[in-house]
């Protein structure tokens, strides 16, 4: 019994910081734009111009990622997707990897007080809005899909004011906590000189 109720708040613990995205309405081609985006079924890969520089910086975010994700195969593949979802996103993953620390600290089944699960923290109405009923939020692909792709419309909404656009994302558009943190764990823990162009690329000191 002990047991149970120590998993049980396990899976609904998250960071302190996570929010929740908000329901807003969202117009027909909109709608459809992102219902494309998380339905692609490519399987992800790693998005490096050279297999060198894939394997080096894999290795490099396996070593940072080993306390937080003791199971390598598990990790892998967390890392993996992580890449190609940001990558196909335009996003930095490095970037993505900072929202995942203070949204959800690596926790595969988080849970906020209003409902947002996962790594990223996404908000179950996305699934109605855009996805399919047979969508789990806490399949670690999907999970990243959707978070990345929500993060790519609010950054368009934003025309491509990165502060603004992680605001939306955590619920608290306007206030400087909550980017502030984001830009912060992605600087000083995830920072890498990625060679793939991005959209969004950390703000200056």
């Amino acid at each position: 019994m002990h047991n149970l109720i120590v998993l049980l708040v396990l899976l609904i613990s998250l960071s302190a910081h996570a929010g929740t995205q908000s329901e807003e309405p969202l117009s027909a081609s909109v709608q459809a734009a992102l219902h494309k985006s998380v339905s692609d079924g490519a399987s992800p890969r790693l998005v490096f111009d050279s297999q060198a520089d894939a394997n080096i910086w894999i290795a490099e975010m396996s070593r940072r990622m080993e306390k937080r994700i003791p199971d390598r195969i598990v990790r892998m593949d967390f890392l993996k997707t992580v890449n190609y979802e940001a990558s196909r996103a335009g996003l930095d993953p490095q970037m993505v990897l900072g929202l995942i620390q203070v949204e959800s600290g690596f926790k595969k089944y988080a849970i906020s007080g209003a409902g947002a699960r996962g790594y990223m923290q996404v908000m179950p109405f996305w699934v109605k809005h855009i996805g399919t009923p047979d969508q789990n939020l806490f399949h670690t692909r999907t999970n990243l899909r959707y978070g990345c792709t929500i993060l790519r419309h609010y950054l368009d909404i934003e025309k491509g004011d990165l502060f603004r656009a992680l605001g939306r994302y955590n619920g608290s558009l306007g206030r400087p906590e909550y980017p502030n943190m984001v830009i912060g764990a992605w600087r000083n823990g995830w920072a890498y000189p990625s060679k793939i162009g991005k959209t969004a690329s950390a703000p200056s000191s």
